[in-house]
């Protein structure tokens, strides 16, 4: 369980900011609706780590005028947590740099807040006839170029909007959440066990991570501790899940730079790991197989021992696909300078995973803060320096042998015993646990409160893709419009697991 430090809400932003100036880690910031654990208003919340242990940093509002002096001047990877409370809460942030409706468009009515406990989770709103105004740049000869929410193919949906001289980038704003499911909202009153499918399903391709986080905050509450089978089951899945998206987020670099032979070569080579999960766990994207308490079906141990070779023969086969495509210049001339952030950038919006590491961050929680069984494993920390998109390809590549290696070597060491062991009492009304898994795309955390009989009160995910998707934005300046797609797909990041 997390220490709380309860301030006053004019005192929240200044505390929060020196503790993370103290070297705390910041996990999130959410809003709450107290009233369904006996509290009488709302509360604005920062999750952090320390060398201590968690820390949750608490300010009570009231319900009728939710105000407080923004975090976000004073640390900026907490603008869209910020403006997400807002809409979802109607906590007020105070100073905050872009006031604008994030997850909740203009065709929602002034005064819908979803998050509240007073508004039940199937509640059509009336459509308002509002308008949404992108930040844009201005000035003689500068253009905007709008470009989604619908694209070709089968990509979800997001709309970017350029402002250009020529084809050279000037400013991009990017705009999400037109696939906002109320995920969090449907989870409250649920059960443990109800609420899990909701939140593994979030996205489709980080659903072990997503799980796994959410198992672990439901095992901290009820004071659960799994089998060692299953916390090294927990690793050889969550390594298949980093593995396939690492290659097949390579293949996808390869296709926005119109590199053929390397996107079909990757692409392959996706397939077939997909393949090893259907043929491990009886799902391609590995859904369904972590629960609280440890998995919900065994690992059959015939599946498992004929990973080893085929994982083997992949992992020869992707440093073959991986020298290909940097053994050709028209490829390294494409990938090299293209999409620059820098170091300062990714720390000050909070990047995570991939994005980080790419410019020299060594950050990644299997090492740093062990779960399931990393704490017995070695977990190199691949890291580059360039920041552009090169780097990015060269972290994924280095990182999706490590996974196969893992994997490899859990396979081996898989020890018998029980999958899974029942659950622990329910924890108290008001209980919160926060937990976190390293997934693709960096660290998602799950802050999980228990309602009354063992329900969920308020969930809220943190996904890596929405830590992620303001440094995209921060990485097209300067590059022509053309490379967009090249620069997008090299952070690669979900839609889905965003806008939940």
């Amino acid at each position: 369980m997390s220490r709380v430090l309860h301030v006053n809400p004019e005192a929240f932003a200044p505390m929060v900011a020196d503790l993370l100036a103290g070297g705390a880690h910041y996990r999130m910031l959410l809003g709450t609706d107290d009233r369904a654990i006996g509290g009488d208003g709302l509360t604005v919340e920062v999750a952090l780590g320390t060398d201590d242990g968690p820390l949750r940093v608490v300010a009570r509002l009231p319900l009728d005028d939710p105000a407080y002096p923004a975090l976000t001047p004073l640390f900026p990877a907490a603008h869209w947590d910020e403006r997400e409370a807002a809409d979802l809460l109607g906590l007020r942030p105070v100073g905050h740099p872009d006031p604008r409706r994030l997850v909740l468009h203009e065709t929602f009515p002034d005064g819908f807040l979803p998050l509240r406990k007073d508004v039940p989770a199937g509640v059509r709103p009336p459509v308002a006839d509002g308008r949404w105004e992108a930040f844009t740049a201005e000035g003689e000869g500068i253009y905007q170029l709008p470009v989604g929410p619908i694209h070709a193919g089968v990509i979800e949906p997001g709309h970017f909007r350029f402002s250009a001289v020529g084809e050279r980038v000037l400013h991009l704003d990017a705009r999400l959440f037109f696939t906002h499911r109320g995920i969090e909202k449907l989870c409250e009153g649920r059960t443990f066990a109800a609420a899990l499918p909701l939140v593994e399903r979030a996205c489709g391709v980080c659903t072990v991570t997503h799980a796994l986080a959410y198992a672990q905050a439901v095992e901290s509450l009820t004071a659960t501790a799994v089998s060692d089978r299953a916390r090294w089951a927990r690793v050889l899945l969550a390594e298949l899940e980093r593995a396939y998206n690492h290659v097949g987020d390579l293949g996808n670099i390869c296709a926005g730079m119109g590199f053929n032979s390397g996107s079909s070569r990757l692409g392959a080579l996706k397939e077939r790991l997909v393949r090893l999960n259907d043929a491990l766990t009886g799902h391609r994207y590995l859904q369904a197989m972590i629960v609280p308490g440890g998995l919900r079906r065994d690992l059959a141990p015939d599946r498992v021992a004929a990973l080893s070779g085929e994982l083997d023969a992949i992992s020869h086969e992707l440093a073959a696909a991986v020298r290909l495509i940097l053994r050709s210049d028209g490829a390294v001339s494409r990938l090299n300078r293209t999409g620059t952030v820098t170091a300062a950038t990714v720390t000050a919006l909070g990047g995570l995973g991939v994005a980080a590491k790419a410019v020299g961050i060594e950050a990644d929680l299997r090492r740093d803060e062990p779960y399931a069984a990393y704490g017995e494993l070695e977990v190199p920390v691949v890291t580059a320096h360039a920041g552009d998109v090169a780097a990015r390809f060269h972290v994924r590549a280095q990182e999706a042998h490590a996974s196969l290696r893992l994997a490899r070597e859990v396979a081996g060491r898989l020890p018998g015993g029980a999958w899974v062991v029942p659950v622990g009492d329910a924890p108290e009304a008001g209980a919160v646990a926060v937990a976190g898994a390293e997934g693709p795309r960096g660290t998602s955390w799950i802050w999980l409160r228990a309602g009354a009989d063992g329900v969920v009160d308020r969930v809220r995910l943190r996904t890596a893709s929405f830590a992620n998707w303001p440094i995209v934005a921060s990485a097209v300046p300067g590059d022509l419009v053309p490379d967009f797609p090249l620069i997008n797909k090299s952070f690669e990041l979900c839609y889905a697991c965003t806008d939940r």
